[in-house]
């Protein structure tokens, strides 16, 4: 029974702080650089996210930075994602096998 009420007591300390924000973010009204800078937080942690794993993807590390770039490439000319991750894959796949061989 201690071990569920800890759960719920930290499931609740966890969701407060979430939750909060949420309620009262309509309410408050923000400048245009902090509202920019807000919608760009979920881009900057995918990236922090992304590219060390771009870096470390195999032992070759020219792998990944060139399916990285394959990535990027493709999303700039605007493919859509599903395009994106498969020409990344392909890139991925056959420097891999070029370089396994």
């Amino acid at each position: 029974m201690k071990f569920a009420i800890l759960i719920l007591f930290l499931c609740l300390s966890t969701y407060i702080p979430r939750m909060l924000p949420a309620l009262f973010m309509d309410k408050i009204q923000v400048s245009g650089k902090v509202a920019t800078f807000l919608q760009l937080i979920p881009y900057t942690a995918m990236a922090s996210l992304v590219f060390p794993a771009i870096l470390y993807v195999d032992e070759n590390m020219w792998i990944g930075v060139v399916a990285g770039v394959v990535a990027v490439i493709a999303a700039l000319k605007k493919l859509p994602v599903i395009g994106v991750v498969l020409w990344s894959v392909i890139a991925f796949v056959i420097l891999y096998m070029f370089l396994l061989s």
